[in-house]
């Protein structure tokens, strides 16, 4: 009798409950290529973990604990925010695969494609932010981080139209926001390796902001709700903290997140 393929659940909760981050990345990849050649069973027979496993470092604080990282011109600042970026894309490796892991039920198979696809490019990402932290003399893990990504995660765990509303629409569309002013005083700093490599990270998050929106809209359409309101209602209810200005609109329309969604909201503070 031959063996079963594994599901995709299994791949996803694989990624999620590996601590070692060179186990993580290695184990999203291993997932999304086993998705692309169709060798994971579409079925969600195991839960996905209420938290992903962490290594032991990076200690995680609170956002308010967090010390001052500078703006990055000097070499010290640069290591700090290479650091803290190299923490947001570990974290967003778990997300990408909880999303699939989580949800994917709920969805068209393609769903659970885009997020496996999603969770390598942020394995890819994490991967070289370390390598480049390595060169620098660091490493992943050498500084704090904090947890607010998975805790936006745990308060959207109930619902995909709110987990996909608060992590790919606004944390992830915050970065659109931010990256290129960090790309630009990287350069100015003369660090044009950390500049190229962002650069590269910016592009690939305009394709995940529009996986997240087009899945949003998607979501919306089959149960009949008016994606725009919705999405503010959403971000009302489950976002902790402010959605507001300077937004980079052509980065923001490119993944399909139009004016419209967010024009309004940052006269608001969520809590």
């Amino acid at each position: 009798m031959s063996t079963p393929p594994p599901t995709i659940a299994s791949a996803c909760r694989s990624v999620l409950l590996a601590a070692d981050p060179a186990d993580k990345v290695r184990a999203a990849r291993r997932a999304a290529r086993a998705c692309r050649r169709g060798e994971l069973a579409f079925a969600f027979d195991v839960a996905m973990p209420d938290r992903p496993a962490r290594p032991a470092a990076p200690e995680l604080l609170p956002a308010s604990s967090m010390p001052r990282r500078g703006k990055g011109g000097s070499e010290r600042g640069r290591i700090a925010m290479l650091h803290a970026l190299a923490h947001i894309e570990f974290a967003a490796i778990d997300l990408a695969f909880d999303m699939a892991g989580r949800f994917g039920a709920a969805f068209p198979p393609e769903f659970t494609g885009d997020w496996l696809s999603v969770g390598a490019d942020e394995a890819m990402h994490f991967a070289l932010l370390d390598r480049r932290l390595r060169a620098l003399g660091s490493h992943y893990g050498a500084m704090p981080a904090h947890d607010g990504l998975w805790e936006a995660a745990e308060a959207t765990a109930h619902d995909p139209l709110a987990r996909l509303a608060v992590v790919p629409m606004v944390l992830e569309a915050r970065g659109l926001d931010v990256t290129p002013a960090t790309i630009a005083r990287f350069e100015a700093a003369g660090d044009a390796r950390s500049a190229a490599l962002l650069g590269r990270i910016y592009r690939d998050e305009i394709r995940h902001v529009a996986a997240g929106t087009r899945w949003f809209r998607i979501g919306c359409e089959a149960q009949r709700i008016e994606a725009v309101s919705h999405w503010k209602r959403l971000v009302g209810l489950h976002f902790r903290g402010s959605v507001k200005p300077p937004f980079n609109d052509s980065a923001r329309l490119e993944a399909g997140l139009s004016r419209e969604f967010y024009d309004g909201v940052d006269a608001a503070t969520y809590v």
